[in-house]
């Protein structure tokens, strides 16, 4: 007895000391943040705040690694000026100044050849402005969203090698991660439109019904209510209407364009004749990013409402299917009754 109780002790002393070198153990530890944080990353919340932080960190590094480049074609329209400058200068001062019609001929010349090289450079990439000017912070972010929502509007490319392998990985990393929030904000928001929806579904009249509080009879079951197509169509409606105006105001666009642009873009189209970006890029300036990031979470939350509608029309689909699959059930049967009644009369039985 006295041997079992003493190696009793030992054994539970030995537990202990275990479980507490398990819970001193700084690996453990590290796994256990790392689970926690995977955790809150798969939660709405995190995949919203890793899809944002993405954007900036890629904005960033997209600056950074194309600012430096140089477009040759704004050094050859440089020379081009001057010397179309230097020519006509040439013809003013020389022999063809008292013959306005020479003059005028030798002139046209000039300013055609000049014309056409500058319709060339303008092929080959020319369009007024510098990289550093180019790939402002406004214009990267819009890059970055541009890669990873798929949208791809074109209006901004890289040129370095690095900043075309880059834009490689960012994409590949980068578009799992918005199918993750797309799936996510998704089932947030159309659990959140359905139980709105299911609210007012009550407080109306039709919800409330007319029922007879004094009748013995048991309560019937609430009929499961379900988000019309229609309400999908109206939210959108009012969403897409929302960036018509706002885009109008701040881009100084037609509300046509403003609102092609919209559908375009939420549609991940990305045609990219228009693209936000001038005016917002004088308030960023000025010191005032309210607009960029209303920008920003426009187009991120209204792919999320593309997803809720997808969700559930897709629910509103598999219902209607259901009831449908049972009515063709239910007329199957009525069909064969009536057969075999029919038969059974001809019969005589």
């Amino acid at each position: 007895m006295g041997s079992i109780g003493v190696s009793g002790v030992r054994s539970s002393v030995r537990s202990r000391g275990s479980s507490s070198t398990t819970t001193s153990d700084p690996r453990e530890k590290v796994k256990d943040c790392c689970r926690k944080l995977v955790a809150f990353m798969c939660t709405q919340v995190g995949v919203g705040g890793l899809v944002v932080g993405y954007a900036i960190v890629g904005a960033f590094g997209f600056m950074w690694i194309e600012k430096d480049w140089k477009n040759p074609q704004n050094e050859n329209v440089a020379k081009l000026h001057a010397t179309c400058v230097c020519d006509i200068w040439n013809l003013t001062v020389s022999g063809f100044t008292f013959n306005e019609t020479a003059w005028r001929s030798e002139v046209d010349r000039v300013l055609k050849v000049f014309q056409n090289d500058f319709a060339k450079a303008y092929k080959e990439g020319y369009n007024g402005r510098i990289n550093e000017d180019l790939w402002t912070f406004p214009a990267s972010l819009m890059f970055c969203l541009a890669v990873f929502t798929m949208i791809g509007y074109g209006n901004i490319v890289p040129k370095t090698p690095m900043g075309k392998g880059l834009t490689v990985l960012y994409a590949v990393f980068g578009i799992p991660l918005y199918v993750l929030y797309f799936m996510n904000m998704g089932k947030v928001l159309a659990s959140t439109f359905r139980w709105l929806y299911r609210r007012l579904y009550e407080c109306s009249e039709e919800g409330v019904g007319d029922h007879d509080s004094e009748s013995n009879l048991p309560p019937t079951p609430a009929p499961r209510i379900i988000v019309p197509s229609t309400a999908c169509l109206w939210v959108m409606g009012g969403y897409v209407l929302t960036g018509t105006i706002m885009f109008a105001e701040w881009e100084g666009w037609e509300y046509l364009d403003s609102t092609y642009f919209c559908v375009t873009s939420l549609c991940k189209i990305g045609i990219g004749d228009f693209v936000p970006g001038a005016n917002i890029l004088e308030a960023l300036n000025s010191g005032s990013q309210t607009k960029l990031i209303i920008n920003f979470v426009y187009l991120l939350l209204g792919m999320g409402l593309i997803a809720m509608c997808y969700n559930l029309m897709r629910e509103e689909i598999r219902v209607k299917m259901r009831d449908l699959k049972a009515d063709m059930r239910q007329w199957l049967e009525d069909v064969r009754i009536r057969i075999i009644s029919s038969y059974r009369r001809k019969r005589g039985y």
